[in-house]
């Protein structure tokens, strides 16, 4: 990845990203992904059947299947969910990951270290870590 020149994209991935992971099976329903965002918190679960991940859902995926009309409580994971997903090492910065995250018009990219998932990084962090670049450099 090439690295942006930005404040605050030095900051190593593995600073930002939540290491809290929430699965759901492909043969989850939207109600079930919809209870698991809310319950943990999250604005994205990972999708999976046995070890590795087969997608991602995120909150808009939710409610734009809601909106196009589908039924949450008979609509499952595996019909929504993102297959093409994307990685990052744990080692990679805020700004290699930022500009992946721009180059594919994705929101959330899957973090691996050693090959195993160990985290999910959003736009939402990404966005916190140069916010806390500004704030300490405004502190000096």
């Amino acid at each position: 990845m090439e690295e942006m020149e930005m404040g605050g994209g030095h900051t190593p991935i593995a600073e930002v990203f939540a290491d809290e992971i929430v699965f759901v099976g492909p043969d989850a329903t939207l109600s079930e992904v919809a209870r698991e965002l809310s319950e943990a918190n999250v604005g994205v679960v990972v999708v999976r059947d046995g070890a590795k991940p087969s997608g991602v859902i995120s909150e808009r995926d939710v409610v734009h299947a809601v909106a196009e009309g589908r039924d949450p409580t008979v609509t499952r994971a595996a019909e929504v969910a993102h297959s093409e997903l994307l990685w990052c090492d744990v080692t990679s910065t805020v700004a290699e990951v930022t500009g992946e995250m721009m180059e594919h018009y994705v929101r959330h990219v899957l973090v691996e270290q050693d090959g195993a998932l160990v985290g999910v990084v959003s736009a939402r962090d990404l966005l916190g870590a140069y916010a806390a670049e500004d704030v300490f450099m405004e502190e000096e």
